[in-house]
């Protein structure tokens, strides 16, 4: 373990982080308001350890292996959280710091729960820099890092491999550097887009920023208590749109821009996200069209909860926990679904399901006949058998953690209520936090919150959401002594 360097490189977060945080210092300063010097103040203060950190540790070699990788992208995460949470605290706006470290950590994240009851009080800074995060932490806090620093190394593919999801990460180009930079490229060019076919719809520009942040990192914080349900159907529509657009793999854009047509086609990933997405659109479309009365209400909330919940944003239009039991079943699966690899999206991966899918087949198949070989193919090539084993032990991995997580906060008492039984919160609350969805079923339904839970909770709910977007393995490996060997 080269502990210098995994030093070295969160003093360069910091800084970075210090940068970001005079952005909302920018907005509390244009409308005039007192939570400046609170950005201010964070931003000297990480600005001023991470400075002593890179000093410090300058003297380094800055070649990153896979111990290093997981060990920067963990820390990070929980430093560039801990950090971020302070203008919530020091404002007074969200008065206890573990709170704050719930919402700023379901911010980078991109997870969207919230401890806030009424987040139409919050200061306009501090709605920037809440949903600011969820920008950040979609493509990855590391990723940006890695595009904008000179004296990154080129053997920071291991950083990627440990903060972008899914069971495949590769380079698009030879330098680690350049694939960080081409993909915050496409990252940024897509929010522009988004944020201005809002502004054309009437959406204020203030309003439109705020969402495409949420949309674009699949986070899902807004700034009205009834989340989007208050816009127009056409800045629904176009919500819609990015969410979905936002759950694709990033690969995807880079084959359209180097004009490699026949790749993005052929993508088995794409095809089977977009047929779920439809399927799953139609059906909940022709279960509540009883509630809504004509179809194109129907469509149109069908079409924005199904997206919202595979991409794992968390925005709603309307109350999808009073839909019948068949619409909410099917979110439910689609909550641990998720969307694509390589997106800003939480949840197993299309691409997970996939390789799952066709490895319990061809065991099917063994089993009929012994002495067959049947290799699995995904987009037409053979699956190399370490990604097959991978897939397999982060498959059993993820359960073992979703149940170690739901029985810890089980064993911490939740306030019951008249209409929810604490177990299924607990479990809603489990589901929703580890897939980074943000909002689930019962008392953390989209029309409520997770300001209920106790310390101990929020903590743990705090952990399962890094883990979920971490991949699981980054988080784990922390509490491994091995990983801290220097050799």
């Amino acid at each position: 373990m080269n502990r210098k360097m995994v030093l070295f490189t969160l003093g360069q977060l910091l800084i970075i982080e210090a940068i970001l945080l005079l952005l909302p210092a920018g907005v509390s300063f244009y409308y005039s308001e007192n939570t400046v010097w609170h950005f201010l103040f964070t931003a000297a203060l990480a600005g001023t350890i991470g400075s002593l950190l890179m000093l410090i540790f300058r003297k380094r070699s800055n070649v990153i292996y896979a111990k290093e990788g997981f060990a920067i992208v963990a820390l990070a995460w929980v430093l560039m959280s801990a950090v971020g949470a302070l203008p919530f605290c020091i404002s007074g706006e969200i008065p206890s710091y573990i709170d704050a470290f719930f919402e700023t950590v379901s911010g980078f994240t991109t997870t969207g729960a919230s401890i806030i009851p009424n987040v139409e009080k919050l200061s306009r800074g501090i709605l920037f820099w809440r949903s600011f995060t969820h920008w950040i932490g979609g493509m990855g806090v590391l990723v940006f890092v890695m595009a904008v620093l000179p004296s990154v190394s080129n053997r920071s593919i291991h950083i990627i491999r440990a903060e972008m999801p899914g069971p495949i990460i590769g380079k698009l180009v030879p330098r680690a550097k350049d694939t960080a930079k081409i993909l915050y490229l496409i990252y940024i060019g897509l929010t522009v887009v988004e944020a201005v076919m809002l502004m054309a719809g009437g959406m204020p520009k203030f309003d439109s920023v705020i969402h495409t942040f949420g949309t674009a990192g699949t986070g899902g914080f807004g700034i009205k208590a009834d989340s989007i349900a208050g816009y127009s159907p056409y800045c629904q529509w176009v919500i819609t749109a990015f969410m979905f657009l936002f759950g694709l793999n990033f690969n995807l854009y880079f084959l359209l821009l180097v004009r490699r047509f026949k790749s993005f086609f052929k993508n088995t990933e794409l095809w089977v996200y977009l047929g779920i997405t439809l399927a799953s659109m139609g059906i909940i479309a022709w279960n509540i069209h009883s509630i809504y009365g004509n179809v194109a209400d129907s469509v149109r909330n069908s079409a924005f909860q199904v997206t919202t919940v595979m991409s794992t944003t968390g925005y709603a239009t309307c109350d999808f926990d009073m839909w019948p039991a068949l619409s909410k079943a099917i979110l439910l699966i689609l909550m641990f679904m998720g969307s694509c690899a390589g997106s800003t999206a939480g949840g197993l991966k299309i691409s997970r399901v996939i390789i799952l899918f066709k490895l319990c087949r061809n065991e099917l198949k063994h089993m009929m006949n012994p002495k067959s070989v049947n290799a699995v193919r995904y987009d037409g090539k053979q699956v190399d058998s370490s990604v097959l084993k991978n897939t397999g032990n982060y498959f059993v991995i993820y359960i073992l953690c979703f149940i170690a997580i739901f029985l810890l906060l089980s064993a911490d008492p939740y306030p019951a209520t008249t209409a929810f039984s604490p177990m299924e919160t607990n479990f809603a609350a489990t589901t929703a936090c580890f897939n980074n969805i943000g909002p689930g079923f019962g008392a953390v339904g989209p029309m409520f919150n997770y300001s209920g839970y106790s310390v101990f909770s929020k903590l743990l709910l705090s952990f399962a959401m890094l883990l979920g977007r971490l991949e699981l393995f980054p988080m784990l490996l922390l509490f491994s002594h091995r990983l801290w060997r220097k050799k």
